[in-house]
């Protein structure tokens, strides 16, 4: 039997929910295939193992978590902490080092849930947005200097490099020559950045004559915000920066219905590191311990990681019981405007496997 290890990191707020939930899901999936095994280990890395540590996961986090074939990530950030010190202390601080560049968000509108798009239903909507995650914006180089003086100076500092974004264009080109439509748009602000976007546009028009079967277009980030409201159907496969494509993706996400539906694949595709899923909706301490989250991203981001693995009958599985969960109006949680708790909305799924 193949047996696969997975790292489950609850991390923080419903992260801790959701990931139970995905776990239990995915663990009666691979009982009812018979073929493979998911063998979890969990880690109580977070804000609460930071409040007693100091640290958000322990020095050697890397090297524990090297050996697994994916991790199953869940959310960080508390209402309590500085965003700064939690989000580089555990999710960049394993995206990073495990040179995770390629962040994958596929969104659609799944039948049953309700665009906030006017007339939009299945089909309208269907994108994977490529995130470059490694560089650009979030690259971490900047500093701070006269602090607390009137003339305090602050620099973040964007970088973008030829070998990160050819990889990332590369990526791009190839799951949008994966998708039947075979079309990329090229997300980019190059008439204000006029250095590393302008690189940015270079390289995509260079790779792109690379795979003459995808057509591509290029869209400001600004005008694409317009695009994606008022022509979804004109879209498909999207890559953009690390900034960028974080803002276009929350979007995204909540144009297909809600948040809690969205996942997210942080991908190392030349796997010399583990990479990691996770849902895109963060530790949403509003709602945390009342039993609502909303199952369904991190049941998405398990699917994708089933896909990582090579598992694609039960990844193909998985998808049919989320489509037939979301179809299910008295499985709705109340982000999509129901009831229904997250051990609901588990139960369903786990029913319709």
């Amino acid at each position: 039997m193949r047996k696969h290890r997975i790292a489950a990191i609850p991390g923080d707020g419903i992260g801790k929910e959701v990931v139970a939930a995905g776990v239990e899901a995915l663990t009666a999936l691979a009982a009812l295939d018979g073929g493979f095994e998911l063998e979890f280990e969990h880690f109580d890395w977070g804000s609460d193992y930071y409040k007693g540590t100091g640290l958000m996961m322990p020095a050697d986090g890397l090297e524990k978590l090297k050996p697994f074939d994916a991790i199953y990530f869940g959310s960080v950030g508390a209402p309590d902490l500085p965003d700064h010190i939690t989000l580089w202390g555990l999710r960049l601080a394993i995206c990073q080092p495990f040179d995770q560049y390629a962040n994958v968000r596929p969104t659609r509108i799944l039948a049953g849930i309700e665009s906030p798009l006017r007339n939009a239903g299945v089909g309208d909507l269907d994108w994977v947005i490529v995130r470059e995650n490694t560089e650009g914006e979030y690259a971490g180089q900047g500093g701070r200097s006269h602090r607390g003086h009137p003339e305090e100076v602050a620099t973040e500092v964007a970088i973008f490099t030829r070998a990160g974004v050819r990889r990332i264009m590369r990526f791009a080109f190839q799951t949008a020559q994966a998708r039947p439509r075979k079309f990329l748009t090229v997300v980019t602000k190059s008439n204000a950045q006029r250095n590393g976007l302008v690189m940015w546009d270079e390289i995509a028009a260079e790779v792109a004559k690379e795979f003459p079967d995808v057509t591509w277009d290029k869209m400001l980030v600004d005008a694409m915000t317009v695009r994606m409201t008022m022509k979804p159907r004109s879209l498909d496969t999207i890559v953009a920066t690390n900034l960028h494509a974080d803002i276009l993706s929350d979007l995204a996400a909540a144009l297909a219905g809600s948040m809690g539906i969205a996942p997210t694949a942080n991908l190392n595709p030349e796997r010399q590191f583990p990479s990691m899923f996770e849902p895109i909706h963060g530790s949403a301490f509003d709602i945390t311990g009342m039993g609502i989250a909303n199952p369904i991203g991190t049941f998405w981001s398990g699917q994708m990681m089933l896909e990582h693995l090579g598992e694609q009958a039960a990844a193909d599985r998985l998808m049919r019981a989320i489509e037939t969960v979301a179809a299910n109006k008295a499985l709705h949680t109340p982000d999509l405007g129901g009831n229904a708790r997250t051990a609901d909305v588990t139960a369903g799924l786990i029913a319709a496997l």
